[in-house]
């Protein structure tokens, strides 16, 4: 059972769930570290909660399949001799190196979903340095073991039936396709059991999925205003939101935006950790409050927190979201006033974004010249 048949097709399904994870994976990071040649659409409304949602579903596949596929060549990591020549060598670093990445990519992505930071590096840059090297070790492994994979996938499941060799009355009892339907089954209930977080009609049947879709106002929180800081600015009398392009600023009261137009869209929060949730945003647009200062709607916008300076308190905004309409600065969440967690008294909301980059407690938005 631990032959090659059983290692190829775990290992097949492995690698398309690592392809999943890998290129989503590269989705979330170019969105929140944009370059020139980058290109992120603003509809459909919910394309970043499904990209973002089958990059940690696929992740969590991945364990049991990793689990599986070590369990079937553990042997073959002893075999004899255990140093060997040069060649021999290599092919035990690069599986050392293929193990090792994988290992930490899925220890920490869990890690991260669950918010629980027991490393002292920083995840976001680690896990992004080390998708590289899981992703080139996976290909090397492949480039080598391609044979032997083409020559395991035509071996057929089915083991002779009768007696165990040795031992006289002794019938076979687990087969190979017991174990592939074993593993196929850890697999679909190691999904069920987290993909509530993103999938809302598995929420009830999700009992390990890190965010369950409560918290104020229907919506989890991520961050806190207490963990942020702004408990006494955001709730401050002389609290302004200023709003500049080059030499014309202009500052709103908590009054002035209510007194805009506001207009109301649902759209999904949808955050790395791969939860998301569908909630009703109500504010002003965005290019409609640029506008009061004569900014253009097709320029970048810098969006500045009233949390102290830190990774995610300033972020900048593409100008593609800036002037799509369904870009807010949104007031009330689900018919409510924001709740002081969600982003008091005002924060960013634009379709198709991170939950990390939509800016909380704003204080200036800027136009990026």
């Amino acid at each position: 059972m631990r032959g090659t048949a059983i290692t190829a097709r775990v290992g097949l399904a492995l690698g398309v769930a690592v392809a999943v994870c890998f290129v989503t994976g590269l989705i979330s990071h170019f969105i929140q570290h944009p370059q020139p040649w980058f290109f992120w659409p603003t509809r459909p409304v919910w394309l970043y909660r499904l990209t973002q949602g089958l990059h940690v579903i696929s992740g969590i596949a991945a364990i049991p399949l990793i689990v599986v596929k070590l369990w079937s060549v553990w042997p073959k990591l002893f075999e004899r001799p255990v140093i060997g020549g040069f060649v021999r060598q290599l092919e035990r670093a690069s599986i050392l190196v293929l193990v090792g990445a994988m290992l930490f990519q899925l220890s920490t992505g869990i890690m991260n979903i669950a918010q629980w930071y027991a490393f002292e590096f920083f995840f976001t840059t680690s896990h992004y340095a080390m998708a590289y090297v899981a992703a080139g070790a996976v290909l090397v492994h492949i480039a080598v073991k391609l044979p032997v994979i083409r020559r395991a996938l035509g071996e057929p499941l089915e083991q002779p039936s009768g007696e165990l060799p040795g031992v006289p009355g002794l019938s076979r009892g687990l087969t190979r396709r017991t174990v592939l339907r074993g593993t196929w089954l850890a697999v679909a209930v190691a999904t069920v059991a987290t993909a509530g977080q993103t999938v809302p009609l598995l929420r009830k049947v999700s009992v390990l999925a890190p965010r369950t879709g409560q918290g104020p106002q229907g919506v989890p929180v991520n961050r806190s205003a207490i963990a942020a800081g702004v408990l006494r600015t955001a709730r401050s009398p002389q609290y302004r939101l200023t709003v500049t392009d080059g030499a014309v600023s202009r500052a709103f009261t908590l009054e002035d935006l209510q007194a805009m137009p506001q207009v109301t869209h649902r759209l999904p929060i949808a955050c790395v950790e791969g939860w998301s949730v569908d909630a009703e945003w109500t504010g002003a647009v965005l290019a409609d409050l640029l506008a009061t200062v004569g900014a253009s709607p097709d320029s970048d916008v810098r969006m500045i927190s009233l949390e102290p300076p830190g990774p995610y308190s300033r972020t900048t905004l593409p100008a593609r979201h800036v002037r799509d309409s369904q870009t807010l600065i949104a007031l009330r969440l689900n018919g409510e006033a924001l709740d002081l967690d969600h982003g008091y008294p005002c924060r960013l909301i634009a379709p198709t974004r991170p939950g990390v980059l939509q800016t909380k407690w704003l204080s200036r938005i800027e136009v990026v010249p």
